[in-house]
């Protein structure tokens, strides 16, 4: 049977619909891009704030009316299965089989049940039918290696190194979802790396909900500055980077690594949320204002030309407009390489939805715009300052219209940073560019994206 598969949310919930993949690949499942031509359908859903919830609920509802044509099952995975399982089997009977976050060991098991009965029933009216066998696979546990089919293209790849959190900052439901923090083994971890390589990934983006947390359960003290180190020791691999570094565990150790280790990053992703002491401490978080401007100071120092990005909430419960102001000026001043800014959504469940002096969603969409423009202005002129500098750029895809190659510096993100483009040129084949590394000299910007020339 062919198979389709739609993955909502964020990176590590695109691992586990990769692993997915790899199951089905693997026992001989034909996987598919068109749903129209899918006997079973999978989503993967998000339910992390209301807008991601509605987007599942719409993605689900348009994926069953395919079950009046070709699908034969549809099959629902992810956060909003772990978080509103009653609530969806009520809701949703065009659903197959919902399956919850911590059943993933169990989730090939799951699916096979359900084919197989499904064929029982069908083979009950027949003679002498014997039931289709559906070799099982080996069930590891789902957060060690396992063989994913990689699904972002040839050259870069996400690499899990924990499940969960245990921050509880006030805001965040992902720890009543997918519970506390647990690390992977390091052993486990280097060997999908390895295994990445071998497929011909040239970067490895190093995620969990709080990279920093890595190894603290099962060494008793952090080891991702360890753990970059190794994993920059693998052949293939070019690029390392790791994202979501909450600011009170980056320490000394893994700012020198990021310094002195020339295949990671020089990038800090750190979602400080906000600046102000009052809502910092209303967050739960761990540091202060002082703490993030000594961190800020502190990396800059050791590491000049390295790349900022944080996120940040606006429209916290009790955020003042003195609140507001405090956070805006620090935005001026910090200058951020990249920065996103959220709207706090009140998510049932968590303690920041009982707070009083919830905030009108006008002065959050208000305090937003504010945010974004001031952004907007300082990330023009940190491009323009590129200027005239040459970059190691990884080519990736050709323009819609043919006329400029597109990559990317180390210094961005995939999907969430900005672009390269280099015009097309008779020096340069597409054959010897694309999925290759080039100097490129940045000649102008053009909003949040660099122009270039090869070297």
């Amino acid at each position: 049977m062919n198979v389709g598969f739609i993955s909502l949310g964020c990176s590590k919930n695109l691992i586990d619909t990769e692993i997915t993949i790899g199951m089905f690949k693997n026992n001989n499942y034909e996987i598919v891009n068109n749903e129209a031509e899918a006997d079973i359908l999978v989503v993967n859903t998000c339910g992390f704030i209301e807008s991601a919830k509605e987007e599942a609920i719409n993605t689900i509802l348009e994926m069953a009316e395919y079950k009046e044509k070709r699908c034969k099952y549809l099959i629902v995975m992810g956060c909003l299965v772990q978080r509103y399982y009653d609530e969806l089997v009520h809701a949703l009977p065009e659903v197959d089989l919902f399956i919850k976050i911590d059943e993933y060991d169990k989730l090939w098991i799951k699916i096979e049940d359900l084919i197989k009965r499904d064929i029982v029933e069908k083979s009950k009216t027949k003679t002498s039918k014997k039931i289709s066998e559906i070799k099982p696979l080996p069930i590891p546990t789902f957060n060690e290696f396992l063989d994913r089919v990689i699904t972002t293209g040839k050259n870069y790849a996400y690499l899990k190194i924990g499940e969960g959190c245990s921050n509880k900052c006030t805001y965040c439901a992902i720890p009543y979802i997918r519970g506390p923090f647990v690390s992977r083994k390091m052993e486990e971890i280097l060997k999908e790396a390895e295994m990445l390589a071998k497929k011909g990934i040239k970067e490895i983006i190093v995620i969990a909900q709080d990279t920093t947390k890595y190894g603290i359960d099962l060494y008793g003290e952090s080891k991702l500055a360890e753990l970059l180190e190794k994993l920059s020791k693998i052949n293939g691999i070019e690029w390392i980077r790791f994202l979501y570094s909450y600011p009170e565990g980056i320490d000394d150790k893994l700012i020198k690594t990021v310094a002195t280790n020339n295949k990671i990053a020089k990038y800090f992703d750190i979602p400080i949320q906000h600046i102000s002491n009052n809502i910092l401490k209303r967050m739960n978080r761990k540091t202060t204002k002082e703490d993030i401007i000594n961190l800020i100071k502190n990396i800059r120092n050791k590491i000049p030309n390295v790349v900022l990005r944080t996120s940040l909430i606006v429209g916290f419960p009790g955020e003042t407009q003195s609140d507001f102001d405090e956070l805006i000026d620090f935005v001026k001043d910090s200058k951020f390489d990249k920065l996103g800014t959220f709207m706090y959504s009140k998510e049932e469940g968590t303690p920041a939805s009982r707070l009083p002096e919830q905030i009108h969603g006008n002065t959050k969409k208000s305090r937003y715009n504010k945010i974004m423009e001031a952004q907007a202005e300082i990330s023009l002129q940190n491009l323009k300052n590129k200027i005239g500098n040459v970059y190691n750029v990884l080519i990736e895809s050709l323009s819609f219209d043919g006329k400029y190659f597109v990559g990317r510096t180390m210094q961005d993100v995939p999907e969430e940073d900005g672009l390269v483009y280099i015009p097309v040129d008779k020096k340069h084949s597409s054959k010897n560019i694309l999925n290759n590394f080039v100097d490129c000299k940045i000649e102008s910007v053009s909003n949040y994206d660099l122009i270039g020339k090869i070297t």
